[in-house]
């Protein structure tokens, strides 16, 4: 590789239902001369609780001389067996809390800092969160879920002011947040009502690449759903 002239991808959170989709779509692109695939068992390794492997793999890919035009954090962390979506407030605990806004919000923050100097500081990229819905405060018209909006709605916050940091250093780069709608993973599955349009991670994946494709910097700092449609804060 270690050439500039050729664009690079870049998708963490690669083994997942979406991550690896995008993955797989991006590759079949002759735009892009090489994507890179990380998750927590790549080479090199990235863990979105650990800051010295996102450090090791920013350096990794620094050295590689990687141009990376298109980025995409496809991670997120809904339910496992110790942590459900809260119904009720006396279902909220600060367990649950801590471990929403390590995965959704501190790790992604913490990716892109150490990610986002590696921006072209002339010409076009694309650096982009998967957020939900579900995070809008403006759209919250039910209630629940605590942990998991409030932690989406802190991701789209730190996108929206490092946005307004990087436009002063990369004035051609973009950074936002893209709700991939509902999609048939793992971690929508259990949330998946019927007569919702649940899509399949190969046709969320393009539609996804497709928004993140046509944006321009005057869209940098904004919520983006998969059909590029704003959504409010």
């Amino acid at each position: 590789m270690n050439n500039r002239d050729v664009s690079s991808a870049l998708v963490i959170g690669a083994s997942g239902g979406i991550g690896s989709s995008i993955t797989a779509h991006l590759q079949s692109k002759a735009k892009y001369g090489h994507v890179w695939a990380l998750d927590r068992r790549s080479i090199p390794r990235i863990d979105l609780l650990d800051e010295s492997s996102i450090i090791a793999a920013a350096n990794r890919i620094a050295e590689e001389n990687s141009k990376i035009t298109l980025f995409i954090i496809a991670t997120g962390f809904l339910h496992n067996i110790e942590h459900k979506p809260e119904k009720r407030l006396e279902d909220v605990t600060e367990t649950s809390l801590m471990h929403a806004f390590a995965v959704n919000a501190a790790g992604p923050a913490m990716v892109l800092k150490h990610f986002l100097p590696l921006a072209p500081k002339k010409g076009r990229s694309v650096f982009a969160c998967l957020s939900a819905r579900v995070g809008s405060i403006e759209d919250n018209t039910l209630g629940g879920w605590h942990s998991y909006r409030a932690s989406k709605a802190a991701l789209n916050q730190l996108v929206r002011t490092m946005a307004i940091e990087l436009r002063r250093t990369r004035p051609d780069a973009i950074l936002a947040s893209i709700h991939p709608g509902t999609t048939a993973t793992n971690l929508s599955a259990p949330f998946s009502k019927q007569g919702l349009d649940v899509r399949s991670p190969e046709v969320a994946a393009v539609q996804i690449v497709n928004v993140l494709e046509n944006l321009t910097p005057q869209d940098s700092g904004s919520f983006f759903d998969h059909m590029g449609k704003p959504i409010p804060w």
